[in-house]
């Protein structure tokens, strides 16, 4: 897909960026969503499509015909939605249908494979083992994948100060993988826990080089591609993975809060989950209520509670747009919507950078916009209808997601940055955050 050119007077750009879009295969997708403003912020929280929107009023008219018999009686039925959206979600990961669950949150689906994986690195039981080894993480990953494997070190009677490796950035933006494999060959390092893409850089790291690091050295890899699902293609089976989480609330447009989704190599079918649930027992005898736990010969068997079919429902819609597109279609043109927003900032005045990787192979689906008033920027930004969010210290990240966004839209949010910067109007803003961004 062709990026329109900068190099040239305000005018010929727009009618660039206008000719660019007007070319745009994908260009038709933006009517299916409801877009509010100039929406930069689809790696937080995608937009309503109308599929979601109509996949749960299925769901609520489902819900009111058949009421408890809708677990068998709904069409397609409530007993195997976890299982059936892991089927259509798995050729965006790269996976076989069994391999992938809808279940549970990122957080929750977090705390279940590292404690799985770590216990099966130690013999089945790390609290048990006389010398457990590491976890492998970095020092930019999105706290909550912290706060979980050092309180499952916890449960198992470890110091995580002893037993949780972190690989140090050597620039406070992004990670080397030449770091990680240093870590790896330096450590007793049990599972390798890593992102797909770092939250505030938009950093993509290398799945494939990582996962056969940990595999010479004897650990289980796993990656949490939370910002990566639905913008970047993936091939996890292919790659060797052997697990991995995700969200669906951003790329993939499934809702506030939507259920999440997991990985499991098929390698490891049958492991019991350190976190079971009876969602997860196997499906043929689930109903025979017996206290024995018998897990899923699949990823199913990572689910631990009921499937929230409310919050499942919209994933169903947004997924049928996705596959409509193609990831391959949508990384296309992500990768082009970034290109122009970095050639963009490039021409900004000076005090504006950009800290996400140029390369191609090196790039998410967000570019971080650099700048020491960041903050402030970004609310005088969503007081021009500018959606963004602001990341410490200094960054404004701009999502330009291909189904929904266009090249003038991101000329139009270059144009306001600089117009915000060169009328000093951010000073008009309280410097404190208010906490939520």
């Amino acid at each position: 897909m062709q990026t329109p050119s900068v190099e040239e007077s305000p005018g010929a750009r727009r009618e660039a960026a206008r000719e660019a879009d007007a070319a745009d295969p994908l260009a038709s997708f933006r009517d299916r969503f409801d877009v509010p403003g100039t929406y930069m912020d689809g790696n937080s929280l995608g937009p309503l499509s109308g599929e979601a929107e109509d996949a749960i009023r299925r769901v609520v008219e489902q819900w009111r015909e058949h009421a408890v018999e809708g677990w068998t009686e709904a069409d397609p039925d409530w007993f195997h939605y976890g299982e059936r959206l892991g089927a259509k979600l798995a050729p965006l990961v790269g996976a076989d249908e069994e391999e992938v669950a809808v279940c549970g949150s990122t957080t929750v689906n977090i705390h279940t494979l590292v404690a799985t994986f770590y216990d099966m690195a130690n013999g089945g039981s790390a609290a048990a083992a006389d010398d457990p080894g590491t976890v492998l993480v970095n020092d930019l990953d999105f706290p909550s994948d912290h706060y979980a494997v050092r309180a499952q070190l916890r449960q198992r009677g470890l110091d995580p100060d002893d037993h949780l490796t972190v690989v140090e950035s050597r620039d406070g933006r992004t990670v080397e993988e030449a770091d990680v494999e240093a870590a790896l060959a330096r450590e007793d390092v049990d599972v390798l826990f890593m992102p797909g893409v770092l939250y505030r850089s938009g950093q993509l790291l290398d799945v494939e080089r990582l996962t056969a690091a940990a595999d010479d050295h004897g650990a289980y890899a796993g990656f949490d591609l939370a910002h990566s699902v639905g913008a970047v293609p993936h091939d996890l089976a292919g790659a060797g993975v052997d697990f991995a989480v995700w969200c669906h609330y951003k790329y993939l447009n499934a809702g506030p809060g939507a259920v999440a989704g997991l990985y499991c190599n098929r390698e490891h079918f049958g492991t019991t989950p350190a976190l079971a649930g009876w969602w997860g027992h196997d499906k043929g005898t689930q109903f025979d209520m017996n206290h024995e736990f018998t897990p899923a010969e699949s990823a199913g068997a990572f689910q631990i509670g009921t499937v929230p079919v409310l919050a499942a429902a919209p994933l169903d819609g947004a997924l049928d747009v996705t596959r409509e597109a193609g990831i391959d279609a949508l990384r296309e043109k992500s990768l082009a919507l970034t290109d122009y927003l970095v050639a963009l900032v490039d021409d900004l005045p000076d005090a504006f950078s950009v800290g996400t990787p140029r390369e191609h192979a090196r790039r998410g689906g967000h570019v971080a916009v650099e700048h020491p008033e960041a903050y402030r920027i970004s609310q005088a930004l969503k007081d021009r209808g500018v959606v963004v969010d602001f990341r410490e210290p200094n960054v404004v990240r701009v999502a330009p997601a291909p189904l929904y966004t266009g090249f003038e839209d991101v000329l139009d949010v270059a144009e306001a940055l600089r117009d915000i910067h060169e009328a000093d109007a951010y000073e008009a803003y309280d410097v404190e955050s208010d906490g939520v961004t």
